[in-house]
């Protein structure tokens, strides 16, 4: 296995005459203690297969390939993938793809290792010893949200997502009804998955140094649903219609967004026990599977 090597990014892209684009918001995380937080938030095992998003110069995706049975790096710069490629030329279980994640088919991609990770296409128990898919990312900013709901609609064949986004948006994944930051993507994030906030990142541990700083969020899907709903599709778009004009109550926010009308509104509402005085952040998740199934049907 190859040594890990201490590279200073700036040096990397100046061997390669490559300058990163702001507007991809290519940002490297190369703090050594981040690093390792990264690492250890994946709960690597030698049969683990990752899926590594925006591998940029290959400072993460060395670390994980050490401890990992296979890496596939899905990055989308064609110059950052012809670095990738020479300088981690000796990982011999380390895959390069040159694609925009979000327009991957994971199953597609993963298929040529379909007989070790994907039987059955099941989650799997994390702690098991069992193979898992993980997938670890330093997000872009720009596209943060597109790519958490592109790789939770494949959660099928995930187990775990240690993810690195803005501060703001990881405040949102892990808010709890109640809190100013709950909202549609908190109920999706946490709908399929179990959220734990792991830690605060400077932005100091990046290359270039962004605007804001970051956070290390990690993401166990759950083996099966959060709350029974009966129409997945109906309940984020109640969920997505809910939040539509958050400062309004949630019967309000509903006639203006969902289309129903107000008696029958508020009959359902008070079969589901929920009062429509109250606005959306104040609902839990199984609160809106109840409004939910009750509107469905």
């Amino acid at each position: 296995m190859m040594r890990i090597e201490n590279k200073p990014v700036k040096s990397i892209l100046r061997e390669y005459g490559v300058r990163l684009k702001k507007r991809l918001g290519q940002n490297v995380l190369h703090d050594e203690e981040t690093l390792s937080k990264v690492v250890r938030a994946a709960q690597l095992n030698k049969d683990d297969l990752v899926i590594e998003v925006g591998a940029g110069v290959g400072i993460l995706t060395q670390r994980l390939a050490h401890l990992a049975e296979k890496v596939v790096a899905i990055e989308l710069d064609d110059r950052l993938c012809a670095i990738l490629r020479e300088r981690l030329a000796e990982l011999n279980n380390v895959e390069i793809i040159q694609a925009d994640i979000l327009k991957v088919n994971l199953k597609n991609v993963l298929d040529p290792f379909r007989n070790s990770f994907l039987t059955g296409l099941e989650p799997l128990d994390i702690q098991s010893p069992t193979a898992s898919i993980k997938v670890v990312a330093n997000l872009p900013y720009y596209i943060t949200t597109p790519i958490i709901m592109h790789l939770l609609k494949q959660k099928s064949i995930i187990q775990l997502l240690a993810i690195m986004v803005q501060k703001e948006v990881a405040e949102r994944i892990v808010a709890e009804p109640g809190n100013k930051q709950y909202g549609a993507l908190s109920i999706a994030c946490q709908y399929h998955c179990e959220v734990e906030l792991i830690a605060w990142v400077s932005k100091r541990a990046f290359f270039p140094e962004p605007k804001v700083d970051s956070a290390l969020v990690r993401m166990i899907v759950w083996k099966g649903p959060r709350a029974r709903v009966e129409d997945e599709d109906f309940f984020f778009s109640l969920v997505r219609a809910s939040f539509g004009q958050r400062r309004k109550m949630l019967e309000n926010a509903l006639y203006a967004n969902l289309g129903f009308g107000r008696e029958k509104l508020r009959r359902h509402l008070k079969e589901a026990g929920i009062d429509g005085r109250r606005r959306a952040e104040t609902l839990s998740i199984e609160e809106f599977a109840r409004l939910s199934n009750t509107l469905a049907r």
